[in-house]
């Protein structure tokens, strides 16, 4: 049963960097490909359909950190508290300009909210990156260091590259030269996730040392499981539904 479990751990947050992936990338790029109000505005409307669909991976992996590794779950907050609270801050700012955006008339309010997104986009992807380097140095060592600054780096830049791909899909002609097909998505959400995987291997001992006690395991199946082919089911008919858009059919969406 603790086997069972991390791997659905790791499936979960495998597929947050993958399917959340492209929304954090593109939101990255929103201020440097968006050269115009309205352009700006398509690629929003291109991963506001995703955004939601992929958060709820992260709120899922929270879950089972919870629930099936409660020891490692204090060790991992407490240890990476500063990048914790980056990483929620980063959360509610992106967000919260994607929700705030087309509320009201006027460029100042529509371009701060904009910025938002990107800066957001942007705080996510660091935090990210400095969290799996410094889980990987291990929890008693300083989480804001050179080492960290460079895995927050390079995390960024798969994810930016994740987004330019997925954009590319999703709005073809939209990005000059690049590659449009799936399978160059596929690749790019490989790479993005790779991070994580890695990571994974690695701590997977550590996590399973922390597992709850075969009883709360055995709740937990009978409670969460069931609601897996759901989930999956929701991602699958989200991304065969807003796939590709013609020029013509790239309207601003409610973002």
């Amino acid at each position: 049963m603790d086997i069972l479990w991390l791997c659905v751990f790791a499936v979960l947050l495998v597929g947050y960097f993958a399917l959340e992936g492209p929304d954090i990338g593109a939101g990255m790029l929103l201020l440097f490909l968006g050269r115009t109000p309205r352009d700006r505005d398509e690629i929003v409307a291109a991963m506001a359909p995703f955004v939601l669909a992929g958060e709820v991976w992260l709120v899922a992996v929270a879950g089972v950190l919870f629930g099936a590794f409660p020891a490692a779950e204090g060790e991992v907050l407490f240890g990476l508290y500063p990048l914790v609270v980056s990483l929620l801050v980063s959360w509610i700012v992106r967000d919260a300009g994607l929700w705030f955006r087309r509320r009201a008339d006027g460029s100042a309010w529509r371009e701060g909210w904009t910025a938002a997104v990107c800066a957001g986009s942007w705080g996510l992807a660091l935090s990210w990156g400095m969290a799996l380097v410094a889980m990987a140095r291990g929890l008693d060592e300083p989480v804001i260091a050179l080492p960290g600054l460079a895995g927050g780096l390079v995390l960024a830049a798969l994810l930016a590259f994740h987004g330019w791909t997925f954009l590319s899909w999703r709005l073809p002609g939209r990005m000059t030269g690049a590659r449009r097909s799936g399978w160059a998505l596929l690749a790019s959400g490989a790479a993005a996730a790779a991070p994580a995987a890695v990571l994974l291997a690695a701590f997977a001992p550590w996590l399973l040392e922390r597992t709850a006690s075969a009883g709360a395991l055995g709740v937990l199946s009978v409670i969460i499981l069931p609601f897996a082919p759901v989930m999956v089911g929701a991602q699958v008919w989200t991304w065969r539904t807003f796939g590709p858009r013609r020029a013509a059919d790239r309207v601003p969406s409610f973002f």
